[in-house]
């Protein structure tokens, strides 16, 4: 079984398109694993065998905790760009957050903070090196942005846990974004952390 294009199939289904698939998450993105299944299976012949232990295998090798399995349910974490807004549980964000851009987008940052643009939350990252590995699908050498996540959560913005290594906000107002930094590279010519 290629995990990598069902991660994407999956992704696809729960994050972006579910009528596409004939499914309809509840208010906080669940789907039964069944109807997810009988989906993908008519959307793909190679997938004809498809079952819930596939999804399991395809959850426990991805280095990026994209999905969740729970009561033969599955629910993408975060990513979302559907019409309906998730209902995600609030959280106490860590002292500081990361988003990793391109320098092109900086200054409007800077003027208007961060705003989910096509999806429904700004996407954080816990540290900088990760916020660098996201920044780098937007610009060869993404700028770091540091959000004071401590102040910003105390003034009322709400976050929420996505994963691990993934919050999120609603938004994110320009005052709490305290420091930006350029993304660096290592002697490979790798980006490796934030300056």
């Amino acid at each position: 079984m290629d995990l990598i294009n069902l991660s994407r199939a999956v992704s696809h289904a729960l994050r972006h398109e579910p009528w596409l698939y004939e499914l309809e998450l509840d208010e906080e993105g669940w789907v039964a694993v069944e109807a997810l299944t009988a989906a993908l299976q008519d959307e793909n012949p190679a997938w004809s065998g498809l079952a819930e232990a596939d999804l399991e295998q395809m959850i426990e090798r991805s280095e990026k905790k994209r999905h969740e399995l729970r009561n033969g349910r599955i629910r993408a974490l975060y990513g979302h760009s559907t019409p309906q807004k998730l209902t995600k549980d609030r959280a106490d964000p860590p002292i500081a957050l990361y988003h990793g851009t391109s320098p092109e987008s900086v200054d409007i940052i800077r003027r208007e903070g961060l705003k989910p643009m096509g999806r429904q939350y700004v996407h954080l990252s816990a540290d900088a090196e990760t916020a660098v590995k996201v920044g780098v699908r937007k610009a060869r050498v993404p700028v770091i942005l540091r959000i004071d996540a401590k102040a910003a959560h105390a003034s009322g913005v709400p976050f929420y846990h996505g994963n691990e290594m993934v919050w999120l906000a609603d938004g994110v107002p320009p005052i709490f974004i305290e420091d930006v930094g350029v993304a660096e590279s290592d002697d490979g010519g790798n980006l490796a952390k934030a300056r």
